[in-house]
């Protein structure tokens, strides 16, 4: 199965761009769940999650729709050094989206490494015990750091199931390259925008993603979305260059050319 979406829903600046202007935010999801099959929490990398607020948001949307869900920070950024910590983190992390794997509606869950997450044999063992941290979903991990970019790495992927998260960000040095590789049941591809100049250099989080992709730069991924999503069994596309409601308008765009190249 192919699924297109965004990363996060719930923008207020959405509003007149694909929300109705004077539709109200609890009913966004719902809204939103009309138009794409799936998407991607990254609130959950902020806070950890409620399992009250994840079964609400499980009740809104339809039975084949999926969520993605983002590893919280003390999972991926700020990794505490004490195991006995870590396995709390864990535990308070799968409480929290319990609900959403018993609905059947959980994709994954995605572990977003920072740039600073470099190959080091206790990063190694670190990402791939995360199937055994982590047994009730499956799992996804992203670099930033292109000194991961190493088939040897694809390969430990491989062997312990883990999906590998492929992306489309600026061509800077030291990023991750545009790769198209799938290492486990699930395909990923996450799209950040190619915004260059303020990748490494702004003042809020939403400047590294203002960017709205062209017609052609999102064509030139169709045969590697396509070439994943033979491999895989599910296979998840997001934009994540959400200000102003750049996603959803890519997101559509790559609906919209998937349909048109099916053969």
């Amino acid at each position: 199965m192919l699924y297109v979406g965004t990363s996060g829903f719930s923008y207020a600046d959405w509003r007149g761009v694909f929300y109705p202007r004077s539709m109200k935010q609890n009913e966004f999801l719902s809204y939103y769940s009309q138009h794409f099959n799936c998407v991607e929490l990254n609130f959950t990398y902020y806070r950890q999650p409620s399992a009250h607020s994840i079964e609400a948001m499980a009740a809104k949307v339809p039975d084949g729709f999926r969520f993605t869900v983002k590893a919280h920070r003390t999972m991926t950024h700020e990794l505490p050094d004490d195991e006995p910590l870590i396995a709390r983190e864990f535990e308070e992390f799968r409480q929290g989206i319990s609900p959403m794997a018993q609905s059947g509606k959980l994709g994954c869950v995605l572990f977003q490494f920072p740039w600073s997450f470099r190959p080091s044999r206790r990063n190694y063992d670190y990402v791939l015990s995360l199937p055994d941290r982590l047994d009730y979903a499956d799992v996804v991990v992203e670099f930033r750091n292109n000194a991961w970019a190493r088939d040897e790495v694809y390969r430990y992927l491989r062997e312990r199931g883990i999906g590998f998260c492929c992306v489309d960000e600026p061509d800077l040095r030291g990023l991750f390259p545009r790769v198209a590789v799938a290492t486990s049941k699930l395909g990923y591809v996450r799209f950040h925008g190619r915004n260059a100049v303020k990748w490494f250099n702004h003042k809020e989080a939403w400047e590294r993603y203002d960017y709205l992709y062209s017609r052609d730069e999102l064509a030139e991924w169709i045969p590697k979305v396509r070439q994943i999503a033979d491999t895989a069994e599910d296979t998840y596309v997001f934009f994540n260059n959400c200000h102003q409601g750049q996603a959803a308008i890519n997101a559509s765009q790559m609906q919209q050319l998937l349909l048109e190249t099916e053969s």
